[in-house]
């Protein structure tokens, strides 16, 4: 028998696309941005208030678009996945400049709402239609029925309440939230709507506006016009088929830099190459890349290039701090469609171009996310074949992303090269001292030692490459250091013997010994990193409460806080209704703890503070994560947080540099993380905004 059959899905499967489908609240809100885009909207407003209290916390967001009516609501709004955006833009003329192309089309957007509260209220006006008023409550979909039989309240009015004297648009009014907001999550999200537009371009044509009943936990955001003259290198391009068409490089050295001087170069009509892997013989070569083969369009893409170092910043940076913690956050290269972001590219946990990983293979050369701000403009006419993800996370990963990807590298490879030769003469007539980062220092001076002394080609080849090579493995003889320390191996020891050994291979160049002498040396040393690496243990993990491994840390150290006088402000213990259980390796985050509590005592010491106080509690934050917060009253950290976690970097007087660089390799362990925040991003009393603050970030228990 031949039956022919329906799919009949159950209310709840709008639930679970919204949850599956939109990955967090601030993705939620930049969708339904988007459809006031889409919308022909010149501005959106998202307004807050109540967030922290979910059964009386509101949500608006209202553009002057469009708008819609009755007819839309009922085809188009309650009908996913029509064919509405498909049409529109296919009526749009082939040349569409003056006309804005639509950004959305999968009629995932609306799912949105679902994700940030259980009811809303739509309240729409189209030109010369009645004003219609669409209401939904969330909860209903949650019974076991089918979706046809949840049925929802449309409500049409001939004398508009809301959109009077013939204005239009949509204003989408969320109640009874989902979650409670944290005031780390709303700067976040604060940060997400004000990257919807380029830095780079003044999109007049439409703009986000962000209110907030408390405007208190917006208080000291750095924004990009604070910190866009700080940068050193600019650079710009255009990209189109097999070419770079032309690229602006800009050297912009600040007036305090006399002894370097500003340059400019253009060059056009580049032809672009990237590596392809033979199969055949197993080898890489260079071929045309072409992105004419795809339906890409042009491409711009700007940059902003930065120095982080201490001295550097020293010369023109007041705000260092501030400057640093903004690129921390807001550094990385966007990706913007017709003038509007497409996410998350950029973001920190997005390193699209590979530029961190490129940065650890050539740090000489590559830059990491944290020293750039750029962005790359596309046309969505021009760009069909850059499909976005359903999830609305990037571009699905085709051959046309490939190309487009590689071509975006290839041009990055160029700036830097302009940007190397300048960053060489600002390193020349402003250099950093090593004398902070004592292996680096004499890995250098040997370096140097072996070029000048060691006649034999060959030998010093050798010895060079040796050399560099320990050099080029630096993390992983961190990571070293890092689990030997915990099968009871003391770093202070290790260190000593390694530069012991530099110090006497030095020392038998300066004395021309034998060749044998020289390559026995270099073998012992490689032995000795590599018998430490030998003693690698991993510790075992368990599930265990966060509340009560903190306090057995302070129990460890409790006749330590005494002597000192330190108060110990626990807001930890007020959190009763908070599930603190974490799967970690206790004894290694007790230790961390410690640690951080002994680093905080000697900086207050240090700093003569009258009254040590130490701030911890547990939150969760950021996104899926359970954060122990510690923080102090002290002078705070004066390098940044990338330079807090290299190895033998310190700003503390006879410091080893090992224990935020040793509390970060635990917490990547237990596949957490170690954050720096921005004080304002934290609920924390304002006596402690100024000093250290750490987060001890775990992810939380499914």
């Amino acid at each position: 028998m031949d039956n022919k059959l329906e799919f009949r899905p159950r209310a709840r499967m709008l639930l679970q696309l919204g949850d599956q489908l939109i990955r967090n609240e601030s993705i939620a809100l930049l969708e339904i941005v988007k459809n006031s885009y889409d919308a022909n909207a010149t501005s959106a407003t998202i307004s807050m208030k109540n967030v922290t209290d979910p059964e009386h916390g509101e949500i608006s967001i209202e553009d002057d678009g469009d708008g819609m009516n009755a007819e839309i609501i009922r085809n188009v709004w309650m009908q996913p996945g029509s064919e509405y955006k498909e049409r529109l833009i296919s009526k749009l003329p082939k040349d569409s400049v003056g006309h804005r192309m639509p950004i959305g089309g999968k009629g995932i957007g609306r799912f949105g709402v679902h994700k940030l509260g259980h009811k809303i209220e739509l309240i729409s006006k189209r030109a010369d239609s009645k004003e219609i008023t669409l209401k939904i409550n969330w909860r209903d979909f949650q019974q076991d029925k089918l979706l046809e039989e949840i049925k929802v309240d449309l409500i049409e009015r001939d004398t508009p309440k809301y959109f009077t004297n013939g204005s239009t648009g949509t204003k989408i009014i969320i109640r009874e939230l989902r979650n409670t907001w944290s005031r780390g999550n709303i700067r976040d999200l604060y940060r997400a709507i004000n990257s919807l537009n380029s830095p780079f371009e003044t999109a007049e044509s439409f703009r986000t506006f962000f209110k907030l009943d408390n405007d208190e936990w917006l208080r000291d955001l750095t924004n990009f016009k604070d910190i866009k003259n700080h940068a050193l290198y600019y650079a710009e391009a255009e990209i189109e088929g097999e070419e770079i068409k032309t690229l602006k490089y800009e050297f912009r050295p600040w007036d305090t830099m006399d002894k370097v001087q500003a340059r400019s170069k253009t060059t056009c009509n580049i032809k672009m190459v990237e590596h392809h892997f033979n199969e055949t013989n197993k080898k890489k070569t260079l071929v045309p890349l072409d992105l004419s083969t795809h339906q890409i369009g042009k491409i711009k893409l700007k940059v902003l290039i930065f120095d982080r170092s201490a001295k550097i910043l020293s010369l023109g940076v007041s705000d260092k701090k501030g400057f640093k913690d903004y690129l921390d956050i807001n550094g990385g290269i966007r990706v913007f469609r017709s003038d509007v972001r497409v996410y998350d590219y950029g973001e920190p946990e997005n390193d699209w171009l590979n530029l961190d990983i490129m940065r650890v293979n050539q740090p000489g050369k590559a830059i990491s996310n944290n020293l750039i701000i750029g962005a790359v403009s596309i046309e969505r006419s021009e760009s069909v074949d850059l499909e976005e993800k359903t999830n609305r996370e990037g571009f699905i990963e085709n051959e046309a992303y490939r190309k487009f990807v590689s071509a975006i590298r290839f041009t990055l490879e160029k700036i830097l090269t302009q940007r190397n030769e300048d960053k060489d003469l600002v390193r020349k007539f402003y250099g950093l001292s090593s004398s902070n980062q004592p292996v680096l220092s004499h890995l250098k001076e040997l370096q140097e030692k072996v070029s000048e002394r060691v006649t034999d080609t060959n030998l010093k080849n050798d010895l060079l490459k040796s050399i560099s090579n320990i050099e080029k493995d630096y993390e992983v003889i961190s990571d070293i250091y890092i689990r030997s320390s915990s099968a009871g191996l003391s770093l202070s020891i290790v260190m000593h013997e390694i530069i012991h050994m530099i110090t006497e291979l030095a020392a038998a160049i300066e004395h021309k010994p034998s060749d044998d002498h020289v390559k026995m040396l270099v073998k012992t040393l490689q032995k000795t990193v590599g018998d430490y690496a030998g003693v690698i243990k991993q510790s075992n993990k368990t599930k265990g409460d966060l509340i009560k491994i903190v306090r057995q840390s302070l129990s460890n150290i409790q006749f330590r806080i005494k002597a000192h006088d330190v108060e110990i402000i626990s807001k930890y213990e007020e959190r009763k209704n908070l599930k603190t259980e974490v799967s970690c390796a206790q004894n290694l985050i007790t230790s961390t703890i410690i640690n951080a509590i002994d680093n905080s005592i000697w900086w207050q010491t240090y700093a003569k503070k009258q009254k040590k106080k130490i701030f911890l509690d547990i939150i969760e934050y950021p996104e899926k994560h359970l954060s122990l917060i510690i923080a102090d009253n002290g002078p705070g950290m004066s390098i940044s947080p990338a330079d807090a976690v290299k190895p033998f970097v310190s700003d503390k007087p006879g410091g080893m540099g090992l224990g935020l660089h040793l509390a970060d390799e635990v917490m990547k362990g237990q596949k957490g993380k170690l954050i720096f925040p921005e004080p304002y991003d934290l609920d924390i009393p304002d006596e402690f905004q100024k000093g250290a603050i750490i987060l001890l970030a775990f992810r939380k228990m499914l």
